[in-house]
Formats: C-alpha cells, sequence, structure tokens
C-alpha cells in the first residue's frame, strides 16, 4: 500500500537531492528513512533557503516517489556519513505553502508544529494538492 510523505530541508539541500536522485532526512539518521517503502511518494518542504539561515522560503519544494532498496549510507565528509534513499523526482515548481494550509489535514493554526519532526506520514488527499499545486506529475496509488 503507498504512503504519502512530507520531508522537511533547506531548498538548498533539497535540489542537491533533486540533481543526484537521493533523499536524506533528520540530518542523515536511518530511522525515518526505514519507514518509507519502495513506491511511497515524498513531498519536500522547505522553510529556509539554506540550512543555517538564509531567507525565508516556506515552500514545497520537491515531490517524488522512492526507488526500490534499502536506506545506504555515505561519506558526505570526514566524520559525517549520512544515510539515504534513491528517488526519482517528477518535475514540479516550487510552491508556496501557505496557500495550501487551509485545505491541508495539518495545516491548521500549528502548522509549523508537524514539520518540526523533519519527515511524517500525509494523506493521500495532501499530497494529491500538493502535487496539484506544483504541476507534477503525480499518479495516486492506493
Amino acid at each position: 500500500m503507498t504512503r504519502y510523505w512530507i520531508a522537511v530541508a533547506s531548498a538548498d539541500h533539497v535540489r542537491i537531492g533533486r540533481q543526484q536522485g537521493f533523499m536524506q532526512v533528520c540530518h542523515g539518521k536511518p530511522a525515518p528513512l526505514r519507514r518509507i517503502s519502495p513506491g511511497d511518494w515524498v513531498a519536500y518542504y522547505s522553510p529556509r533557503e539554506m540550512m543555517r539561515g538564509g531567507a525565508l522560503c516556506q515552500a514545497f519544494t520537491a515531490l517524488g516517489r522512492v526507488k526500490v532498496g534499502a536506506p545506504y549510507q555515505v561519506e558526505m565528509t570526514p566524520g559525517f556519513d549520512p544515510f539515504r534513499r534513491d528517488v526519482e523526482w517528477v518535475s514540479a515548481a516550487e510552491t508556496p505553502i501557505r496557500p495550501l494550509l487551509e485545505h491541508l489535514t495539518w495545516g491548521g493554526q500549528n502548522w509549523g508544529y508537524q514539520l518540526r519532526f523533519g519527515l511524517f506520514e500525509t494523506t493521500l488527499a495532501d499530497m494529491t494538492l500538493i502535487a496539484r499545486a506544483m504541476h507534477a506529475d503525480f499518479q495516486a496509488a492506493g
């Protein structure tokens, strides 16, 4: 059964993942990635342009489907070996979150709270709404 996820990362990090075909969450921890299965969909939300500051972004910045394979570890820098999953990113326009908030199941007054977890499951209805707003090629599955 396909599941739908919201991941959180700075826009500059998401763009690297899109270019290289992977996702990474929660500063490279493996446990969150193990909850995701091949065939699941993930939308990235980026609160800021850069991890340690930069301009506010507050937009969905990527949408894709998780490829077959388990999380794997890579060496980015000496002493930092984050876990990743491969993703087939679809063409999608970066889209501000604010116009969507009143329609998202988690988009109420405290919408930012859920995002603090770095990765959380959402509904098919939410993912469809996000994908449409991003003008993405999204094909929902049950």
